[in-house]
C-alpha cells in the first residue's frame, strides 16, 4: 500500500470482478444497438479500458475531458470543456464512462450538453458513485461501488494528478491534501 494510503476501500480483484459484470450487463443492454462510449477524461480511462474489454458487442469509443475541481479536493460546480469529442454523436446510443459521480453537477452539465446534439439515447455508467453528496440529481445507470464521503484516489482516480496508477480505490490521508 502506497505510504499516503490510509486504507484500501476497493481492492485490485474486487474491482475486476464487479468491471466483468458491468461489461455482461452493458452487453445484454446494448445487444443489437450500435454503442459509442464516451470515457470521461483523465479519470475514467483506466476503468473504461477494461470495461470495454468486458463489452462482447460492437462498439466505438471517444474521449472527453471536463473539469470542475481543478487541484481542489471538491468540485466547483464550474465545468470547463477542455476536449469536446471528434464524432457528431446525432442519433447514437451513447454510454457516458465516468470515474466517480460525487455532487452529480459536472455530469449533469455533460448529460445536458451531449442530449442537446440529438442523441438516440443517453445512460451513465460510473465506477463509483457518493449517495451521501449528490447535490444534482442524475441517474446512474451502471454503478460499480457505493463509497463513503472520503477522498479517494486510485484506479484512475486523483488528487493533483497523482495516485491514478495506484492498482485499487484508496482512501487519501488528511495530511496529504489539507
Amino acid at each position: 500500500m502506497h505510504k499516503d494510503i490510509k486504507k484500501i476501500l476497493i481492492d485490485q480483484d474486487v474491482l475486476q470482478r464487479r468491471i466483468k459484470e458491468l461489461g455482461q450487463e452493458i452487453s445484454k443492454d446494448y445487444k443489437g444497438k450500435d454503442l459509442l462510449v464516451i470515457c470521461v477524461l483523465k479519470g475514467a480511462v483506466l476503468f473504461m479500458a477494461d470495461l470495454v474489454q468486458n463489452i462482447d458487442i460492437s462498439l466505438e469509443m471517444d474521449f472527453m475531458a471536463v473539469s470542475s475541481y481543478g487541484d481542489a479536493t471538491q468540485s466547483s460546480g464550474v465545468v470547463r470543456i477542455i476536449k469536446d469529442l471528434d464524432a457528431s454523436i446525432e442519433n447514437k446510443d451513447l454510454l457516458i464512462v465516468e470515474d466517480i459521480v460525487d455532487s452529480g453537477l459536472t455530469l449533469s452539465y455533460l448529460m445536458e450538453l451531449l442530449k442537446a446534439r440529438g442523441v438516440k439515447s443517453l445512460k451513465v455508467c460510473s465506477l463509483l458513485e457518493k449517495p451521501e453528496n449528490l447535490v444534482s440529481k442524475v441517474n446512474i445507470d451502471y454503478v460499480g461501488f457505493q463509497v463513503p464521503d472520503e477522498f479517494v484516489v486510485g484506479y484512475g482516480l486523483d488528487y493533483a494528478q497523482k495516485y491514478r496508477n495506484l492498482p485499487y480505490i484508496g482512501v487519501l490521508k488528511e495530511e496529504v491534501y489539507k
